[in-house]
């Protein structure tokens, strides 16, 4: 109760240094991803660069990684949000879209369409979309009639989802070589290769989803106190419920057509922003911070951890989240 009058009465002062501080992580780790490559640049002159101070052939290699960070960032806000909507409405930790099949359902989307149509980013975002709403709707069918409030929903999410990896796994079996070897590249989850095109629509899709999702924070603070206290503050729960899992589902479509599946983003993201800021309730702007952190710091980690290869950043995101969602099933079981 304390917790909700300060937000009531104001800014958390501990929330906006926590997001600031989140801020400058991310920007050290943009810095430091930058500078690593075949062509490595310490994070002076990558600044300098950026400030318009560096070589030619240094302005060129920071404008070729630049996007690639970028996509990183958009993703890993886009899946936070998304999760932060999913664990707020949902009343539980592991209401995440990729543990409930969302972002599965977004893969076989993607996989059809990459399959059927080819690569384009703007193809492959309509793919996932489908596929992550049509997704959307069998779970929260099979969840009636208590809907996404049903104590089944991780149960059943969690069996879509396996289903949904069986469709995808036949899929790449029926497919060609050259086209499997592509969907496998692309399930991966990996940032390698990501350049302005693909960041052109993820931030288009970004700045309009991501508002939405803001504008209707108090409602959905609401939401988690429970419907009948939401509906006597004057909160239309059932429309803003379906408004913020559509947008919801579509963030995690155009996270996922522009790097593929990054597990346990959505999952840890809410969770660390709540425990870092100690408020109740989605914490939206510092679980976006939190996923785009992780999603650099994977992606950084990736191309440092081996020597003799390259690690996607989704094998790095699904080592690190793995781990994470062992220590939060043993802690709820304490």
């Amino acid at each position: 109760m304390t917790a909700l009058v300060r937000r009531e009465s104001g800014v958390d002062r501990r929330s906006v240094i926590v997001v600031a501080v989140l801020a400058l992580v991310t920007l050290t780790l943009v810095v430091l991803s930058v500078g690593t490559g075949d062509y490595e640049m310490s994070p002076g002159e990558v600044l300098a660069t950026l400030a318009g101070s560096g070589t030619k052939a240094q302005y060129l290699v920071v404008m070729g990684r630049l996007p690639r960070v970028l996509v990183a960032i958009l993703v890993g806000a886009a899946l936070a949000l998304a999760g932060a909507v999913f664990q707020t409405i949902t009343r539980n930790p592991l209401g995440s879209p990729d543990i409930i099949g969302f972002t599965t359902g977004s893969a076989t989307g993607g996989i059809v369409t990459l399959l059927l149509f080819g690569s384009g980013p703007g193809l492959v975002s309509v793919g996932a979309l489908v596929g992550g709403l049509l997704t959307a709707l069998v779970v929260m069918a099979l969840c009636a009639p208590h809907g996404l409030l049903s104590s089944r929903l991780v149960l059943l999410g969690i069996a879509v989802s396996a289903v949904l990896v069986g469709v995808n796994s036949y899929l790449l079996v029926k497919a060609n070589l050259e086209a499997a070897a592509q969907a496998v590249g692309w399930l991966v989850g990996d940032l390698a290769g990501r350049d302005w095109s693909f960041f052109v629509p993820l931030a288009v899709a970004v700045a309009v989803l991501a508002p939405i999702v803001f504008f209707n924070g108090r409602a959905l603070r609401m939401l988690e106190m429970g419907d009948d206290t939401a509906t006597g503050i004057g909160v239309d729960v059932h429309r803003v419920r379906l408004t913020l899992v559509l947008v919801a589902v579509a963030l995690v479509a155009a996270a996922t057509a522009a790097t593929g599946p990054l597990p346990f983003i959505a999952l840890a993201a809410p969770q660390l922003a709540r425990r870092m800021t100690r408020l109740p309730g989605p914490n939206l702007a510092a679980s976006a911070f939190v996923g785009a952190a992780l999603v650099v710091a994977a992606d950084y980690l990736g191309q440092r951890l081996l020597e003799s290869s390259l690690l996607p950043a989704g094998v790095v995101a699904a080592a690190l989240g793995g781990a994470y969602l062992l220590w939060l099933l043993l802690r709820r079981r304490a």
